[in-house]
């Protein structure tokens, strides 16, 4: 299921071992290229999955708040997958921010395509993504703001999304 790569990276966040619930799953370095848990892997953060299960615009507004780096509001967020997924397109903004949060990480676009995922698994793809934050050193449940004074209170410097370059045809 996930694509094996030598752990030579160097983590963009530090984990914080002592109190999180994914002690199990972090390393010294987390491995580029690998999600941390898998895609049905909701059991590992029960709070999460039950939370999820009944509020997921939340999750996802917490999620896209992170991932877009703060340009948008987990009010804006959650409003905004709300809205979409009241006519059944939720799946696309949804998408868009799994893309995303595979390139600040070069994760594998799997099991499943991004727009695939959330399509047909959006809840498990909410937790999914929470979780790799989560273990990645953020908490979404903070928000970028406070994540930031954290990682900056730290020493530690936030993830940078470089560009993939376009070839010309």
């Amino acid at each position: 299921m996930f694509l094996h790569k030598p752990e030579t990276a160097i983590p963009v966040f530090r984990p914080d071992t002592e109190d999180s619930p994914f002690r199990a799953y972090m390393t010294t370095q987390l491995p580029e290229g690998l999600w941390t848990t898998g895609l049905c892997e909701c059991y590992g953060d029960v709070p999460n999955c039950l939370f999820t299960s009944i509020c997921p615009c939340i999750t996802m507004g917490r999620n896209s708040e992170i991932i877009n780096r703060g340009e948008i509001s987990c009010r804006s967020a959650s409003l905004l997958h709300l809205a979409t997924g009241v006519v059944l397109f939720g799946w696309i903004f949804g998408s868009k921010n799994r893309t995303k949060l595979r390139q600040h990480f070069s994760l594998p676009e799997s099991p499943l395509p991004d727009w695939c995922a959330h399509l047909l698994c959006m809840w498990c793809t909410l937790c999914q993504e929470h979780r790799e934050l989560r273990t990645r050193g953020a908490d979404p449940s903070l928000g970028w703001e406070a994540n930031l004074s954290k990682w900056l209170k730290d020493g530690l410097t936030p993830p940078i999304v470089v560009p993939r370059m376009e070839t010309e045809a």
